[in-house]
């Protein structure tokens, strides 16, 4: 039950203004009803003061009744008095959501797939030091091989996001998500059922402020999401930003173009001295978006990412007594490539050719990276109420030079030949409900994609055809169905193999390909 006051709503807005003007009357000097002769003594009547209430014309009257009934009424719509389960207005500002998937995964490795125990002899007489999947030549101390090329394996998999944004004011506003997943993958926030009952973590996924000091300029700042225009071959659709972006656009006018450009500014390791130094990620994009008839949309983007410090380079910094290594120094392992954040496909080279083959390589980057990407993407609604939707993508690494490998990796590879491509595309179609939310609604879509080793990092692109990363060309086809409003059922079919061989030149015929089945079951709220 409400506690606030009733009491001033409730009474009549005369006696308001009756009370005000007493009031009025009550502040005025008392007079006497009749004058006094000079000397005279006053009667005792005289002590209590005669009040006079002026006179109240109708106009007066109504004047004052519409003055105090104007005042309540804006009291209380900003209290919201009588208005039943009223929240209060700061709620307004708050928007919450989110939404959880169930997802059964099938991983359907090919028979012919290069085993793992060749990934491991690689490493021996006929190793070069080039790989572009280190990750399967890992072992255990009794020589055996850890990862698996041959293996099917069946998941169960639950990814939960839940999602604030605050509006603080017409200008700022704030964003906050949490999400199931682990620390050591950017491009995933599944969580694998199976832990024997275990509870899961649940991870900061965004966080950042948003301002708009213009209606044209937005700024975000700290975990953002993707602020560029963009598919999943160069930045993966569950890949959040951490740094600065700004995106300046023109406000639309109907039947001309609009155009947009987007900087950002993204660290990805700070420094650390001596022993490491800052890695960074800077881009800039500028694009269009167009409407060229009443049922077409059209955009594209031409964008230009730039790593910095990404590429690996020789290490010299150990210490040996003549024959072997007996020691590393305090900056060992700075050009590293981590396996944390690495997932396949990009061209790795050891940075310690000279240490013992019983220890663990360290793998840098062959190729430094600075990928030029054009998008393109167009909407066609003559299907009414179903909609064609187009993408194309275009990528090539303008920072691929085989001649910049030879002067960072040393002696040790001035006669090796790395390999690599240096682009990709990437193209899909759909078709249906431009978004399934409704019961009923529908969409099916089918897209190709051939990326190239070291056409962009592999760490940040798709991670679910071929399992992640580059060096893939393959195919995916899909459905998704609305089984009630905001619950949709899918399913997708993906298959896809590597380009080149993803070891090196001693082993040109290896091969890795694998299909996947994903069905899904998704809630948002």
């Amino acid at each position: 039950m409400s506690k606030k006051p009733i009491g001033l709503p409730q009474m009549s807005v005369l006696s308001l203004a009756l009370c005000a003007v007493l009031a009025h009357a009550q502040s005025q000097p008392a007079t006497p009803d009749q004058p006094q002769a000079e000397g005279a003594a006053a009667p005792a009547s005289a002590a209590v003061p005669v009040q006079r209430v002026p006179y109240l014309s109708e106009a007066m009257k109504t004047q004052i009744r519409n003055e105090i009934k104007e005042e309540i009424l804006t009291q209380a719509r900003a209290e919201r008095w009588g208005v039943p389960n009223a929240s209060p207005a700061w709620a307004d500002r708050i928007k919450i959501d989110g939404d959880l998937r169930y997802r059964h995964q099938a991983d359907r490795p090919s028979k012919d797939n290069t085993p793992p125990y060749v990934y491991l002899g690689a490493e021996g007489a006929n190793d070069n030091g080039i790989s572009r999947a280190p990750d399967f030549a890992a072992y255990n101390n009794s020589g055996y091989a850890t990862a698996s090329t041959e293996d099917k394996r069946d998941r169960e998999r639950l990814r939960l996001r839940l999602g604030l944004t605050a509006k603080v004011s017409d200008e700022v506003g704030v964003g906050v998500r949490l999400a199931t997943g682990n620390t050591n993958d950017r491009v995933s926030t599944n969580q694998t059922l199976g832990q024997g009952f275990n509870k899961y973590q649940l991870l900061v996924d965004r966080a950042f402020i948003r301002v708009d000091p213009l209606e044209s300029l937005t700024v975000h700042a700290g975990r953002m999401p993707n602020p560029w225009f963009a598919t999943e071959m160069v930045w993966s659709d569950n890949l959040n930003f951490e740094g600065l972006a700004a995106t300046l656009r023109r406000v639309p006018e109907e039947g001309t173009f609009v155009p947009f450009a987007t900087m950002g500014w993204f660290p990805l390791r700070e420094a650390s001295k001596p022993a490491r130094g800052s890695r960074a990620l800077t881009g800039a994009q500028v694009g269009l978006s167009w409407e060229p008839a009443s049922r077409m949309r059209v955009k594209a983007g031409l964008a230009i990412y730039s790593y910095k410090n990404i590429a690996g380079q020789q290490d010299l910094d150990y210490i040996t007594d003549g024959t072997q290594v007996t020691g590393t120094g305090p900056t060992y392992g700075q050009y590293e490539y981590a396996a944390n954040m690495r997932q396949k496909g990009n061209t790795v080279f050891e940075t310690n050719p000279a240490f013992d083959r019983n220890q663990s390589p360290v793998w840098g980057l062959a190729y430094q990276f600075r990928p030029m990407v054009l998008t393109l993407s167009a909407e066609l609604t003559h299907f009414s109420p179903y909609s064609l939707l187009l993408s194309a993508e275009y990528a090539r690494n303008t920072a691929f030079d085989v001649g910049n490998f030879h002067q960072r990796a040393g002696a040790a590879y001035a006669s090796v030949n790395p390999g690599g491509k240096d682009s990709g595309y990437h193209l899909k179609l759909a078709f249906g409900s431009p978004e399934v939310r409704e019961e009923g609604q529908w969409q099916v879509a089918t897209s190709y994609r051939h990326v190239g080793s070291d056409a962009v990092l592999d760490a940040f692109t798709d991670g679910d055809l071929g399992l992640g990363g580059t060096n893939l060309k393959g195919f995916t086809m899909g459905a998704t169905y609305g089984l009630y409003r905001n619950t949709a059922l899918g399913a997708r079919y993906l298959s896809a193999q590597t380009i080149e061989t993803p070891l090196n030149a001693s082993y040109p015929d290896a091969k890795y390909k694998i299909n996947t089945l994903q069905v899904d079951l998704n809630v948002r709220f």
